[in-house]
């Protein structure tokens, strides 16, 4: 009984539903992280954690869930860090091997730190929006999603020097944002109703 109650509380700990009979009052993980973010902290799970608070899984210890927003959002954030860097050394060398004007290079620059900083708090809007179930924080990385899709889709098609990495770059990331978008407005609806 003991070790059941340590593992309860490990699992609450780590903001992991505490599913035991016996356990600590069978608190949900997403209360759990409800909690955590309206203290001010993210609570950032994995879509590999054992998600035991999903209605499917309950009592079927073990098993694995992957909700596709969670690993959307964390395939996205990644895609993005890659994209950031190399779109970075790519200017690097665009600059260096071709003639690239002064003002041009400057406005890709800025517009890359522009494209940085939507892209993070976008991803922090959609994973608050995704633990809380709350339909205001999706909505704000909605609208965060179509001005980075603006931005990748300039860095695409209207840069001014475009090589063939840019355009798999950028259109790999259209197509992220695009796929998480539709999951987004199915989740807003789904929460709305």
């Amino acid at each position: 009984m003991a070790e059941r109650t340590r593992t309860a509380r490990g699992r609450e700990a780590a903001g992991i539903a505490a599913d035991s009979a016996g356990g600590a009052g069978g608190q949900d993980g997403g209360r759990a992280a409800r909690e955590s973010l309206l203290h001010g902290g993210i609570l950032l799970r994995p879509c590999w954690v054992p998600c035991p608070s999903d209605p499917g899984l309950r009592g079927m210890h073990g098993a694995w869930s992957c909700r596709p927003r969670e690993m959307l959002l964390y395939l996205t954030g990644m895609w993005c860090c890659l994209y950031f860097l190399a779109t970075l050394l790519m200017m690097t060398y665009k600059s260096q091997v071709f003639s690239y004007p002064r003002d041009y290079l400057v406005l890709d620059l800025t517009l890359l730190l522009l494209m940085g900083i939507l892209e993070a708090t976008r991803l922090y809007f959609g994973t608050k929006g995704n633990l809380m179930e709350a339909e205001v924080p999706l909505a704000a990385s909605l609208v965060l999603t179509a001005g980075s899709a603006l931005l990748s889709l300039y860095f695409l098609l209207w840069q001014t020097l475009v090589l063939w990495a840019d355009v798999v770059l950028s259109a790999t990331l259209l197509a992220l944002h695009s796929l998480e978008a539709v999951l987004q407005v199915v989740a807003i609806a789904s929460f709305v109703s």
